[in-house]
């Protein structure tokens, strides 16, 4: 009782390692560096940019990557907080706390770690105490509040990519201390879903504040001479390109929209709109609206334009209106804004309807399949007519088009963040070219119901 009376109320304490004023950091950094691999090193000796990830094949040393850059972290924000996420609270002690235990120990930094209430550690450098949360991004509301120098997430792509995006935002306004401010993310690649669209995609790779690397199994010298061999024999080739190599190919059933393709359907010169009246398609979803924009050339589309990410229906209407204040709009939104709204006196068309955007939605949106079809067939019908053209400039649509995939249960994805764009084009496309609605928003008045 005498012992347990000595500890914080609540803590489970360990000490490891040697006295604090034996550590030698510039020693111990050295080692380290030393026994990573060229991408574990570019990863770790990256102080400058914002937001780091890594895309990883199995074995190829992510979760060392993270732990090397972890104390290198924590040795220039001594005094400061850090934190470390892994998907759930098992796999923090499964995973990172046994790797990071060995890591510490192997390089005789010594460190105190505590179980509870919530797991961390307490790494004792010359320059002053400095902590390591750790965290399950199930549980990321836990780190609000904190002011942090960096944050680590380990396998951020097994989370489901709608908490990944609520998270992200709020861990990067944490970061508000320290003198190496940092977000660092490895994972397996698991399709087109977060770790894609935070570094893969084109606009991503267009932002100066993140950088993407990759990391194969076989950098990693360490592996089992037979691993790479078994993972071969047992995993097709599109799956190996993902677990081998760490690229972003679609892994789940098939592709929504199959009979998109670039060299068909993207085009650099746009006819002139000056003339034209613009036909504008839209997915409602609080705090990310989205449009396409096109114009009708006799029996095809061009999707001339788009908004992605805009925060309400009002902003939406009003950015329309912005870049195209002369011309006369139809708009095909979503059925369902007629029920709903982002504004408590107004639904969500009544809104676009303020902005001069001449409602074209129907009562009720048609099945999902139906509205997919269209689309099909607007993009190549069975005689090899292509109706469906895209401005390069369009560059979500583009990547919606080509990255949506079936689930296994056959339905269309919405976790990977790529349905919006498409599900605007659909209700665009089915009034205006499904037979049932041919001409609705132009002259003629026919109808066939």
């Amino acid at each position: 009782m005498g012992v347990l009376a000595a500890l914080p109320t609540g803590s489970i304490l360990r000490w490891i390692g040697e006295d604090v004023g034996e550590v030698d950091t510039t020693e111990a950094v050295c080692r380290i560096r030393a026994d990573l691999h060229p991408g574990q090193l570019e990863f770790v000796d990256d102080n400058d940019t914002q937001i780091l990830g890594i895309s990883a094949g199995y074995g190829a040393g992510n979760t060392r990557a993270l732990c090397a850059k972890a104390v290198m972290l924590a040795v220039a924000n001594q005094g400061f907080t850090g934190a470390v996420m892994e998907p759930t609270g098992p796999l923090i002690r499964d995973i990172w706390q046994s790797d990071f235990d060995d890591f510490l120990d192997a390089y005789g930094i010594p460190y105190t770690f505590r179980a509870s209430p919530l797991p961390e550690y307490m790494l004792h450098l010359p320059g002053g105490d400095t902590k390591i949360l750790c965290r399950s991004f199930e549980n990321w509301s836990r780190i609000i509040g904190l002011n942090l120098a960096w944050v680590l997430a380990d396998e951020i792509d097994t989370v489901a990519p709608a908490i990944a995006n609520k998270a992200f935002p709020k861990i990067l306004g944490r970061l508000r201390a320290g003198n190496v401010r940092q977000f660092g993310a490895a994972s397996t690649p698991e399709g087109f879903r977060w770790m894609w669209n935070t570094f893969g995609s084109e606009e991503a790779r267009g932002r100066d504040d993140r950088k993407l690397i990759k990391m194969r199994s076989v950098d990693n010298p360490h592996l089992p001479a037979d691993f790479i061999e078994r993972l071969q024999a047992n995993y097709d080739p599109t799956m190996l390109r993902a677990y081998l190599d760490g690229d972003f190919v679609n892994l789940a059933t098939g592709t929504v929209y199959d009979r998109f393709d670039r060299v068909k359907h993207v085009i650099v010169e746009l006819p002139s709109t000056e003339e034209q009246p613009l036909r504008v398609g839209v997915d409602f979803n609080v705090g990310n609206m989205s449009a396409v924009i096109g114009i009708r050339t006799g029996k095809g589309l061009i999707i001339i334009d788009e908004i992605s990410g805009a925060h309400d229906t009002d902003q939406l209407g009003a950015e329309i209106r912005r870049r195209y204040p002369d011309h006369h709009i139809y708009g095909y939104p979503d059925a369902s804004g007629g029920n709903r709204s982002t504004n408590a006196a107004q639904t969500d068309i009544q809104i676009l309807e303020t902005y001069s955007i001449s409602n074209q939605s129907p009562r009720a949106n048609p099945p999902v399949r139906d509205r997919i079809a269209a689309v099909q067939a607007l993009l190549e019908n069975g005689k090899g007519q292509i109706r469906l053209q895209v401005s390069k400039t369009c560059t979500r649509m583009i990547e919606c088009l080509e990255l949506q995939c079936y689930t296994e249960k056959g339905d269309p994805d919405k976790d990977g963040g790529h349905d919006h764009m498409n599900d605007a084009l659909g209700y665009l496309v089915w009034r205006e070219f499904n037979p049932l609605h041919a001409g609705a928003g132009r002259g003629t008045g026919v109808r066939v119901y």
